[in-house]
Order: structure tokens, then C-alpha cells, then sequence
């Protein structure tokens, strides 16, 4: 049931369409911010509660598995213009399945989410790589395409994604979802 509404969360916030294609979860993926609590699809966080990078637990049963974590805003610079979409604000690679992101490669170093007009989504989406240092950094973080990217890598499809809102400290409501 779980993964059922998470899906119906990423297609309703068009994560599935706008940054992946439909796909099957099949690996865990928790993360937390603040105070060790976890964010789950839609949460709404402000820029003050991600300053700094986020606790990664994936799942997994398997160390000889590896996966590479990217993290992109395809808001950028702002939702009704997002013309530097998708923005990438962290690549980590070789992370071992049942571990965490600090146990992995951070080849694209965290930056913190500041959006400046709109509300945007940040998704994070976990990809199962073919074997250890296959994945290498992009030349630049604007204008980056996560499929093209897995597409390069030979990543296949994701294994989970996740994904919060975030405005501006001083910014009000929340995303409309059209239903």
C-alpha cells in the first residue's frame, strides 16, 4: 500500500514525467534533515531545514550492490520559468547497498536549497549501478537531465525516489496539485 501512494505521489507532483519515467520500487530509501525526521513525499521544508546535506539510509541486502543518489530542483531557477531545470545539487555514487550516502562517493558536493520565487520540488532518486566507480561527475549542475544522465551510466531504471517542497523562509502556502 506504501508504494502504491508513493507512486500516486510522484505522478500527481509530475516528479514521474518531469524528471523519471514510471518505475518500480524496489529498494528502501529513508531521509532525514533536522532532529532525525524523516521527510516523505510532498513534505514541506524550508530553507533553514536543509542547509546541511541529509542523512541517507538505503536499503538492500546485499554490500556488494552499489548505488548512486542524485538529487535535483527541476524548478530552477523558478517554477513558471524553469529554464536552468533540472538543477543539480548532489551526486553521490558507490554507496553500498544497507548503508548510507556517507559511505558512498560524493562526487558533486551538497548545495543547499535555496529558491528564490516559487515553491520547488527537490527530488532524490536512488539508481542501482553496474558495478563500483562506473559513475562519474557532470561538467555542470544547471541544465542536467537525470534520464540522460542514467541513460549514460547505464543505470536503468530508479530503484526509489523521494521528493520535498521548498520556498523561501518568508514565502507562504503550499504546491497546487490540479487533480
Amino acid at each position: 500500500m506504501a508504494k502504491a501512494r508513493d507512486q500516486d505521489a510522484l505522478v500527481v507532483s509530475r516528479v514521474i514525467g518531469d524528471v523519471i519515467e514510471p518505475f518500480t520500487k524496489s529498494v528502501s530509501l529513508r531521509m532525514t534533515y533536522i532532529n532525525n525526521r524523516e521527510f516523505t513525499n510532498g513534505s514541506e521544508l524550508k530553507p533553514s531545514h536543509v542547509v546541511h546535506r541529509p542523512r541517507v539510509d538505503i536499503g538492500g541486502d546485499d554490500l556488494r550492490n552499489f548505488y548512486t543518489l542524485i538529487m535535483v530542483d527541476p524548478d530552477a531557477p523558478n517554477p513558471s520559468e524553469p529554464n536552468l531545470k533540472e538543477y543539480l545539487h548532489w551526486l553521490v555514487t558507490d554507496i553500498p547497498a544497507t548503508t548510507g550516502a556517507s559511505f558512498g562517493q560524493e562526487i558533486v558536493s551538497y548545495e543547499s536549497p535555496r529558491p528564490a520565487m516559487g515553491i520547488h520540488r527537490f527530488v532524490s532518486v536512488l539508481y542501482r549501478q553496474l558495478g563500483r566507480k562506473t559513475v562519474y561527475a557532470p561538467e555542470w549542475r544547471q541544465n542536467f537531465n537525470t534520464r540522460k544522465f542514467a541513460e549514460n551510466y547505464n543505470l536503468g531504471s530508479p530503484v526509489a525516489a523521494v521528493y520535498f517542497n521548498c520556498q523561501r523562509e518568508t514565502g507562504c502556502g503550499g504546491r497546487r496539485t490540479i487533480m
